[in-house]
């Protein structure tokens, strides 16, 4: 599968300012494939070093951590030299080893010239407890694949190269097969192995058993994070979360029998295992956007949209069949993937807007933020004049050039209103993700 994290991955090798490389991700978001992948492409071989499997191999990282040192002992280990230039040092599942984290300062400062990548998961979980190397290792991170590289990794070229441009009207056949496109990718979603199994029989069946055994892995892993968390609780916290998306959020309904410092606890660490996504009200008094995250005004997303499918239980045969796309699940599928999009396209850093008056209340979906400028995103199915806290939006903060609204309607601009409204499958583009494109082989 192509990724866009490809074209990252190449850029580093060849930075002159590159540090050792932290890639960061929930579990079986692709991120040891993408890596192997690069060590074949752009380098003679590869030191892979598992740390999960090889739990013996810690003790390499024991005691003094001279970067010399620890490459001698893998060359050992791994029966292979480990040159500059040539070989990419990949150390996998770092999180099973945090002495490992802290060593890749070490690589930094004695062996500028190694190519050195680290990949894990639960990785924040596990550099809360360490002396982290700050300044001197980079972050990339991957999310399951969006709806571009579904597309691509599915053999339609074409259509992903459509909507990773300016976003258009295009003609009525091209836009009804997109819309297609788009109901199947809200079932299957974007966890790897979930659309290579779509991709291989044409069974989504085949698709939803790969999503259950995902769930499954996850909830296993609710065991590493005690003692901060009981598995129990961490279950019902992500059960809530999926039932609840595009709503607001309170600790105090997250779970049943559980206090408000517990729930919050564990919506925290599902936060930090990139599971869900907390997404803060801001009150747009200026930028940075997180400069006025509220810590208790918030929504969440899932890491992923087939995930979320699964967890729902919700029966497919009735919401597949749904005409609208923003009908399905009452629109919380509509909005899991706008997010989700956005989450690529704004970097990880995606918001909302709420405001709470004693006559009134209002909520935009999203706020997004395009070359210096904020625009309100709205995910409805309506017609302009039933979208009031758009328009309030607009009136109250008039350095917003627009809004954007995204439904399955054609492409089309109003100027007396000021809103345009965009086919959902160009959502990745319209929130700021028009510099994504795969390299050519």
């Amino acid at each position: 599968m192509k990724r866009f994290i490809d074209q990252e991955l190449k850029r580093w090798k060849e930075s002159s300012r590159r540090k050792p490389l932290i890639l960061r991700g929930a579990r079986q978001v692709g991120k040891t494939y993408s890596v192997r992948e690069f060590g074949k492409d752009c380098f003679d071989n590869i030191a892979l070093v598992d740390l999960e499997r090889n739990r013996g191999w810690h003790r390499i990282f024991d005691g003094d951590l001279n970067a010399r040192r620890i490459c001698a002992d893998l060359e050992i280990l791994l029966n292979q030299k480990i040159l500059f230039g040539k070989t990419l040092l990949f150390i996998d599942e770092i999180q099973a080893c945090p002495r490992a984290i802290t060593a890749l300062r070490y690589f930094y400062e004695e062996l500028p010239d190694l190519h050195v990548v680290a990949a894990g998961s639960l990785l924040e979980l596990a550099m809360k407890d360490i002396s982290f190397p700050v300044g001197r290792v980079q972050f990339s991170n991957l999310y399951p694949l969006c709806f571009a590289e579904y597309l691509q990794a599915t053999g339609k070229d074409e259509a992903a190269a459509i909507i990773l441009g300016h976003p258009v009207k295009v003609s009525e056949t091209a836009h009804a097969f997109l819309i297609e496109e788009l109901r199947r990718y809200f079932f299957i979603g974007g966890m790897p192995e979930s659309v290579r199994a779509f991709a291989e029989t044409g069974s989504m069946r085949d698709a939803f058993e790969v999503q259950a055994e995902i769930c499954e892995t996850y909830r296993l892993d609710f065991a590493k994070y005690s003692p901060r968390a009981d598995k129990h609780c961490l279950n019902a916290v992500l059960t809530t979360i999926t039932q609840n998306v595009g709503q607001q959020i309170k600790y105090s309904r997250l779970g049943d029998g559980y206090s408000n410092p517990t729930l919050k606890r564990a919506f925290e660490l599902l936060c930090l295992a990139n599971i869900i996504r907390k997404i803060p009200s801001v009150d747009l008094s200026g930028l940075p956007l997180g400069a006025t995250a509220s810590e208790k005004i918030f929504k969440a997303l899932l890491v992923d949209i087939g995930l979320m499918r699964h967890l729902t239980g919700m029966p497919v045969d009735v919401e597949y069949g749904k005409a609208d796309l923003l009908s399905i699940y009452s629109g919380a599928m509509a909005e899991q993937f706008v997010g989700q999009e956005m989450v690529l396209s704004q970097k990880g850093d995606i918001y909302y807007w709420s405001r709470h008056a004693k006559s009134s209340s209002a909520e935009v979906d999203y706020v997004v933020v395009i070359d210096g400028k904020i625009y309100p995103i709205e995910v409805k199915s309506g017609a302009a004049g039933r979208l009031k806290s758009l328009h309030l939006f607009l009136e109250t903060y008039k350095n917003s050039p627009k809004g954007i609204v995204f439904s399955i309607r054609p492409y089309a601009e109003l100027p007396e209103k000021n809103i345009m409204f965009v086919p959902l499958y160009f959502a990745l583009s319209a929130t700021g993700g028009g510099r994504y494109n795969f390299i050519t082989h």
